[in-house]
């Protein structure tokens, strides 16, 4: 949620476009709530999904918008039933890309695992969090070889809109090596 965040003030802030959100992430408590409080200091329009057949008409209701950005709940690589769900959610919305976010403080086996199960969402994209957490990065550039997918965006701390960048091959590169902290 917080990088959905960071992407719709950078989108609106840096780039002038004009964002919508949607957030499916009706499971965790005041996810919905964190969102909307974004939505609100960034000044964008907001729409809540529950079910996959509700995600066109709430794309629809954003009215006029440049792009939107989907917010997900997070979901464990093990839970099938769950990562079909937002499968389904996804068909619904048709969307351009699809960014799978993975966390740099994972264990190489567990971003693998995340990768391989999460392949039914077809991720066009990656984003890695919390780079300032992590303590080394060789897992991550293992994955990031098996996966085949490009890394979109970094994150780098918790502050909105400041701590997330375009990732470029150079600074990550720099990172993993060690050569460069965030």
């Amino acid at each position: 949620t917080t990088t959905v965040a960071k992407l719709a003030a950078t989108f609106k802030l840096a780039h002038g476009y004009r964002p919508g959100l949607v957030t499916v992430d009706t499971y965790r408590i005041a996810a919905v709530e964190q969102l909307r409080t974004y939505a609100e200091i960034i000044d964008l329009p907001l729409a809540v999904v529950n079910a996959p057949s509700e995600m066109r008409r709430a794309i629809g209701e954003l009215g006029e918008v440049d792009l939107v950005l989907i917010d997900t709940a997070g979901r464990s690589p093990r839970d099938e039933v769950k990562i079909r769900e937002l499968a389904d959610f996804l068909a619904e919305a048709r969307p351009d890309e699809v960014h799978l976010v993975l966390s740099a403080v994972a264990a190489e086996r567990s971003l693998r695992a995340a990768v391989e199960r999460f392949a039914v969402v077809c991720a066009d994209r990656l984003i890695l969090t919390k780079l300032d957490e992590a303590d080394g990065l060789g897992g991550v550039l293992t994955v990031l070889g098996q996966a085949d997918r490009p890394v979109s965006y970094i994150t780098t701390g918790q502050a909105v809109p400041d701590d997330i960048e375009p990732a470029a091959r150079t600074r990550l590169a720099r990172l993993i090596l060690g050569l460069e902290v965030v």
